[in-house]
């Protein structure tokens, strides 16, 4: 008779102390709330005209890291991260999809694993040694083209597809935004309503051209990127003249480290940059989700998956990174 009494006092006192780790999680959060994503004026909004941030992590080359993203480590980056939004980095050249196509299968499976925990996707054409984004335009088309077929009705899509147009002789209205309007229509003729990120030259830093030559698609925002120890004062001001022109940005890829992904964690300079970010309502992704032996890496190097889950292996940054993304904004 005790054992029963015990155990119907158990059936009373779990749903109140062993709630569903779903219930712990912010609804307003997630993407079966907000929805559709949509661009009025320099601000993303959700599918009830309210202001609305992404803010997550990215990738490293899925084909050296790949094996650090699985449904276990995005629910954990959600639940006891906070993040909304994981960004899939599929480089095109360094070991990427013009070499390994197939690795098109782990793009999918880390999407599906982020639709299933009601995350927003970002997936990344990620051009950098191939400098201009014409290099493999046709295989940009068949890629999205692919994508946009198998997602297009799931709101959690979000395309981004140029990562960091470089090099001296790539500049927008002769290079970026020919291909830009090429991929644009590709998608939009699949999916017509899905928020499109467009990377800007020189490493997503130079938006001269594009204040006087914009993209007419209603839902295409422009990526910019940043490294804190590297872009400082004169790139803020160059980012707030460009949303006094309406037009919206997305921080697509942002590290605490400079620009090659070393030298330290500049703490002073990141935080000035949140601040910058948090007034204008921007969303932003930081780089990277790797154990790589590099002070922008969220894992101390060689560690796996452990530090994702055990502060006592997150890198500086990565400890940096998981106190501010915990921040309510």
């Amino acid at each position: 008779m005790k054992r029963i009494i015990i155990a119907l006092s158990l059936l009373f006192v779990l749903p109140i102390c062993g709630c569903d780790k779903e219930e712990q999680i912010e609804k307003n959060n997630l993407a079966s709330y907000n929805g559709d994503l949509q661009i009025s004026g320099i601000n993303l909004q959700n599918q009830y005209g309210e202001n609305f941030r992404l803010k997550g992590i990215s990738s490293h080359n899925l084909y050296w890291f790949g094996d650090l993203i699985n449904y276990n480590t995005l629910m954990e980056l959600r639940d006891n991260w906070n993040i909304n939004a994981f960004r899939i980095a599929m480089y095109t050249e360094e070991d990427g999809y013009i070499k390994n196509p197939n690795i098109k299968y782990k793009v999918v499976n880390i999407i599906n694993a982020a639709i299933k925990l009601d995350m927003y996707v970002i997936i990344d054409w990620h051009i950098l040694s191939d400098n201009n984004p014409n290099t493999y335009i046709e295989e940009a088309k068949s890629f999205f083209s692919e994508i946009a077929s198998l997602y297009k009705d799931k709101p959690n899509i979000i395309y981004e597809i140029c990562n960091e147009p470089n090099g001296e002789d790539i500049i927008w209205n002769n290079d970026v935004k020919p291909y830009a309007e090429t991929i644009i229509s590709t998608i939009r003729a699949i999916d017509d309503d899905a928020i499109i990120i467009v990377g800007t030259p020189n490493y997503c830093q130079d938006f001269d051209e594009v204040i006087t030559n914009l993209l007419s698609d209603k839902n295409t925002m422009y990526a910019l990127h940043f490294y804190a120890g590297t872009h400082k004062d004169e790139l803020i001001e160059h980012i707030r003249f460009v949303l006094g022109a309406n037009i919206p940005i997305f921080v697509s890829e942002w590290g605490t480290s400079t620009a090659n992904g070393n030298d330290g964690v500049f703490f002073e300079e990141s935080n000035k940059w949140l601040d910058f970010l948090d007034a204008y309502n921007i969303s932003w992704i930081n780089w990277s989700l790797s154990d790589k032996n590099e002070s922008s890496a969220i894992l101390q190097n060689n560690t796996g998956t452990l530090g994702i889950f055990d502060e006592n292996y997150l890198s500086d940054s990565g400890k940096y990174i998981k106190n501010k993304l915990k921040i309510k904004s």
